[in-house]
This record gives structure tokens, C-alpha cells and sequence, in this order.
């Protein structure tokens, strides 16, 4: 049943004002998704970075025998899984936030690459949290062949390979967001800056992988701020 008025309720039993209220807590969940996976993820890169500064091809057993760094290490690889699932959140508050009016092949592609980065990422994460467990079981140091592809396998699936779907999914929501004018204009060129960067610099020069944690951050931020800007807005009868 349906009445008339500024009470009236659709055969849902939900007047339109509280559709539009509900519909709004979405982006604002995206925006603090992606704030807090940044956090994360921005933190995890740090710890790692400090912990092994020399990167892939300079660490050796005997090098890492240090409790700090290994701490710092371990600290990291536990900050992982969270920043996974805070951004798994991300993407699916996202294509809530972006609606019916996505186009399906950019859709399909800005799903599965994130998708493709929360496991590539998490298989890093698995490979030099093995690497660390069999390298000190009971303060001993494991074979030189086990090391070198423990290290070598966790940094490459993090810099060849999870930051490339990196750089694909901040092109495709950069593109999904031009195209649907959900993002403005300087948000979008940084969007494609950071996707250059992630494909061509992130696998060759260390810290470069911080502009997918920071451009997370900026997109996160801007859903967040103009989510609440929208619900301040009074709805029309």
C-alpha cells in the first residue's frame, strides 16, 4: 500500500528518504575502507623496507640475524591479511558507490584485478613468512638454494606482480570514474600517473610501491568527504 505526502512509503515499507539515507552509508564505507587499507598496506611496505633495505638481492641468512629486523618483518607480514580484507571491502563499496551505470567490461576488469592483487599480495606475504619460519626454526640458518628462492619468489610476486594489478585497478577505477564523472579531473590524471609509475618503476626502484598505498589514501579520502557533503544535503520531497 501506498500513501501520498511526505510519509509515503513505497511496497517495501521504506519511505524515499530512507532509501536515499541507506544508500549513502555505502560510499562512506568505501572511502574509510580504502583510507584504513592504505594505513595498512603503506605500513606494512615501510616495515618491510626497513627491515630488509638491501631488498631481494642483497639479504643472506647470516645477514638476517638480527631480532629487530625480523620483528619489523613479522610485524608486516601480520598487517597483511588485514589490509586484504580492508581492501576487498574497498573495491565492493566502490562498485556499490559507482552504481548500475559502470560499464561491464571495465567493471569485470577492475574487479578481477583486484582481486588478482589481494592474492598475489597474500601469496608474498605466505612465501617470505615461510622464508622467516624455516630460516630460524631453532636459530639456524636454512640452505642457501631454500633462501634464494624464498626471498627471491615473495619479492617478485610483490613487485612484478601484484603491484602490475596494482596499476591495472587504479586505471580502471580511473577510467570508471572519468567516464561516470564520480572523480574530478586532477584525480583521474593521478590515477594514471600512479598506474605509469606501478607498471614501469615500482619493480626497479625501492619505495616506489608507496603511490598505490597514497593514491589509495587521496581516493579514499575524497569518497569519504564527498559522501558526507552528500548526506548533509537535504533530501527534496
Amino acid at each position: 500500500m501506498q500513501t501520498t505526502g511526505p510519509g509515503r512509503r513505497t511496497p517495501s515499507g521504506r519511505t524515499p528518504q530512507t532509501r536515499r539515507t541507506a544508500g549513502l552509508q555505502t560510499p562512506r564505507a568505501a572511502g574509510l575502507a580504502g583510507i584504513v587499507f592504505a594505513l595498512l598496506l603503506a605500513a606494512a611496505i615501510v616495515l618491510i623496507r626497513l627491515g630488509i633495505p638491501e631488498g631481494a638481492d642483497g639479504v643472506t641468512p647470516q645477514g638476517f640475524s638480527d631480532s629487530a629486523r625480523r620483528t619489523a618483518v613479522r610485524t608486516a607480514l601480520a598487517l597483511v591479511p588485514f589490509a586484504g580484507i580492508f581492501f576487498l571491502w574497498f573495491v565492493g563499496a566502490v562498485r556499490a558507490h559507482v552504481g548500475e551505470g559502470e560499464d561491464k567490461f571495465l567493471a569485470t576488469v577492475f574487479l578481477g584485478s583486484g582481486l588478482v592483487f589481494t592474492a598475489s599480495m597474500f601469496g608474498a606475504a605466505a612465501a617470505a613468512g615461510a622464508v622467516l619460519s624455516t630460516a630460524h626454526p631453532a636459530g639456524t640458518n636454512p640452505s642457501l638454494p631454500t633462501w634464494d628462492f624464498g626471498r627471491h619468489f615473495a619479492y617478485t610476486l610483490m613487485t612484478g606482480y601484484a603491484m602490475r594489478m596494482a596499476a591495472v585497478f587504479a586505471c580502471s577505477l580511473s577510467v570508471i570514474g572519468h567516464r561516470l564523472g564520480v572523480l574530478p579531473r586532477w584525480l583521474t590524471v593521478l590515477g594514471f600517473l600512479t598506474t605509469l609509475t606501478l607498471l614501469f618503476v615500482s619493480s626497479n626502484v625501492p619505495w616506489a610501491e608507496l603511490v598505490f598505498p597514497a593514491w589509495s589514501l587521496i581516493i579514499g579520502a575524497h569518497i569519504f568527504v564527498v559522501a558526507g557533503r552528500s548526506a548533509r544535503i537535504p533530501a527534496a520531497d
